[in-house]
């Protein structure tokens, strides 16, 4: 139900259709504000016209989630709408936070965590952070050619690369040491979100471990390939994500014995 929300959303903001067939939205800040309006009304348990945003007030209703978090995901898709691109490290963290990290604080409340456990929380907001880094790193040209850019400016001026030529193939060599550096980024929160998945239910953490193998593999693959990371889409295979479904139970069992890494150097969510 919160995906169907979500993807609702996601739709709406991008003109899509189930994520697929995006087109140029004619006036994004009226897309936004339907998005607002509908998700205001099931907020406050009211019909909103829409079944997927009523699923979301169902979500709330059930689990007591705080409502800063809907709309932080839609302060998220008002960052696309008005061409976001960050300036700072720290720009980037609190777009991925918007677009992802805010999810996993939804998902982690479904999942049973109480809304005031801030710690965990932290956690569930790391890991989709990493998911969001090693997006970005795997899909660096494609945004590109769709005229986006989330890699911050000042790393793109310390490797010499103009924003706008950035495609350009002879900066692929250092376009590739920056998209290596989100991959570490990735791993990072990845490393702090493994340590959150002690405070779930043994099934949700099943599934946030598997998740996060497979997402942390296309990280590592995009490091791992260098120039040639966006010769072709970066993908899991089939076969390497039943891989990380069988290892995620296993890791689960054992996750009583993780080890806590710390986040002091990672970036904090606004609470």
């Amino acid at each position: 139900m919160l995906y169907a929300w979500c993807r609702a959303a996601d739709d709406l903001a991008d003109g899509q259709e189930m994520g697929h067939g995006m087109t140029a939205v004619a006036d994004p800040q009226a897309q936004l504000q339907i998005i607002r309006n509908r998700t205001e009304a099931a907020l406050a348990g009211q019909p909103s016209g829409d079944p997927a945003f009523d699923a979301l007030g169902v979500v709330v209703g059930e689990t007591g989630m705080p409502h800063r978090y809907p709309r932080d995901l839609i302060d998220g898709f008002a960052l696309d709408a008005e061409g976001f691109a960050p300036a700072t490290e720290q720009d980037l963290y609190r777009y991925c936070y918007h677009v992802a990290g805010v999810v996993g604080c939804m998902m982690a409340i479904v999942m049973g965590v109480r809304p005031d456990d801030s710690a965990t929380l932290d956690r569930a907001c790391d890991l989709g952070i990493a998911f969001q880094l090693a997006n970005i790193a795997r899909d660096v040209t494609e945004d590109h050619a769709a005229g986006r850019c989330y890699i911050p400016l000042d790393w793109l001026e310390e490797m010499g690369i103009p924003r706008a030529e950035m495609g350009k193939p002879r900066y692929r060599a250092h376009l590739a040491i920056l998209a290596g550096r989100l991959s570490d980024r990735a791993s990072a929160y990845e490393a702090s979100a493994r340590y959150g998945a002690k405070a779930l239910p043994y099934r949700s953490a099943w599934a946030v471990l598997a998740a996060a193998g497979i997402y942390g593999a296309i990280a590592r693959e995009v490091k791992r390939r260098g120039t040639r990371a966006w010769d072709r889409r970066v993908v899991t295979s089939g076969t390497g994500k039943a891989m990380f479904v069988i290892s995620g139970a296993a890791q689960a069992a054992m996750r009583s014995h993780f080890r806590d890494h710390g986040r002091a150097q990672l970036w904090n969510r606004v609470t």
